[in-house]
């Protein structure tokens, strides 16, 4: 297990405690019944869970990337519905720091400070895992954009005072004419859609996004035109380790679950046998497996390290670790696991999809491995 600082140590039992008192005792009751969770934001606008990845000269707590990780796991650990939910907040946030100025700064974090939500809206019909083919439209009328379009399955759509919206200012362009923009909550011709209702996670907010001649000032675009895939693609790169550490956290609830049962279960030294021990002795493998391979790439993202294809690794890795350890704990639980435990298999089954799904991420995975790594610079200057 990675060695923790004494600062977070303190931190991981504050956000431990956080989910006992505000997210466990009401996560099987969402669930059932899909409803967002507003006291939830309640309290984390008391705790300032919010501030955790904001700059301090923005007000935030500036939590480095691996005690963000600390956190995540502990939200995942708690209710991936929720997790989600705290989580892609802290995701529309990443593009603006990737490419916001100094003022977009200061205006997004405002109402996040304030334990207002943000959301992050990429995703449209028949462009997802290919984001390049969306449709969205941001065509500049003088000191304005006007945006027209459809974003589907966008977290926290419903709910949030700010958006991070792609679109195109270049149809023509394809991918490299594609933008990234602040929206505001409460544009004319900004409204929600279809609300979706899922396998798993259902106590998070998804949600369609209408578009239908928002105008917004020339000043809301993050970056420059044709930006935005960059933009996005910094983005998930940073993402794609928070729903790592939620899987871990998933992974590592179902697992305890499972213990508990089978302490409760059984009598005697055996605990109903080798079988049994060996497969819970398996699953703590992958578990404790998935949390390093997470906290690595944290650390070379603190360390101001290339950490693109180890974020793909760490996303791939922990949600199928998620999948795989919740699946077993249900079949060790038997009918008890499925009456008990579905939750955590049906929260699992999205980490291994959104922010881009393990199959693209393995693609992103393989080109590396197949991209020659430069030469060092010594080397190099030897001609060798």
């Amino acid at each position: 297990m990675s060695i923790l600082t004494a600062e977070q140590i303190a931190i991981k039992q504050a956000a431990k405690e956080f989910v006992a008192k505000n997210i466990i005792p009401v996560a099987d009751a969402l669930d059932k019944t899909c409803e967002f969770h507003p006291k939830v934001l309640a309290a984390a606008k008391e705790s300032k869970i919010f501030a955790m990845a904001v700059p301090k000269e923005y007000g935030g707590l500036d939590y480095d990337a691996l005690t963000q990780a600390i956190v995540l796991e502990e939200w995942g650990y708690g209710c991936a519905g929720i997790g989600t939910t705290l989580a892609a907040s802290i995701l529309s946030m990443d593009s603006v720091l990737i490419a916001g100025t100094h003022e977009q700064k200061l205006r997004y974090f405002k109402p996040i400070l304030n334990s207002e939500i943000g959301s992050f809206g990429l995703t449209e019909p028949g462009a997802g895992s290919d984001a390049g083919a969306g449709k969205t439209t941001a065509i500049k009328q003088g000191d304005e954009y006007v945006l027209n379009g459809t974003k589907c399955w966008i977290t926290n759509g419903g709910y949030a005072s700010v958006y991070v919206i792609f679109a195109l200012t270049d149809p023509a362009a394809g991918m490299k004419g594609l933008s990234a923009f602040i929206v505001e909550r409460g544009r004319p011709g900004f409204t929600i859609g279809t609300v979706d209702h899922k396998l798993g996670i259902r106590s998070s907010n998804t949600v369609e996004l209408l578009l239908k001649d928002v105008h917004i000032p020339a000043n809301n675009l993050l970056g420059k035109e044709g930006e935005g895939m960059k933009v996005a693609m910094k983005t998930l790169d940073m993402a794609r380790p928070a729903i790592a550490a939620l899987s871990v956290g998933l992974a590592q609830r179902a697992l305890d679950e499972c213990a508990k049962h089978v302490l409760a279960t059984f009598t005697g030294k055996n605990y109903a046998g080798q079988t049994l021990q060996f497969k819970l002795a398996d699953m703590q493998i992958l578990v404790e497996a998935a949390r390093e391979t997470l906290h690595n790439t944290m650390r070379l993202r603190d360390a101001g390290k290339p950490f693109s294809k180890e974020s793909a690794i760490a996303k791939t890795f922990c949600a199928d670790v998620a999948m795989q350890v919740t699946t077993t704990a249900v079949s060790l639980m038997g009918s008890y696991g499925y009456t008990h435990l579905g939750k955590y298999m049906r929260d699992s089954k999205i980490m291994q999809i959104y922010e881009g799904t393990n199959q693209i991420q393995r693609l992103v995975i393989s080109r590396a491995v197949l991209t020659p790594a430069p030469a060092p610079a010594a080397a190099q200057k030897a001609g060798i």
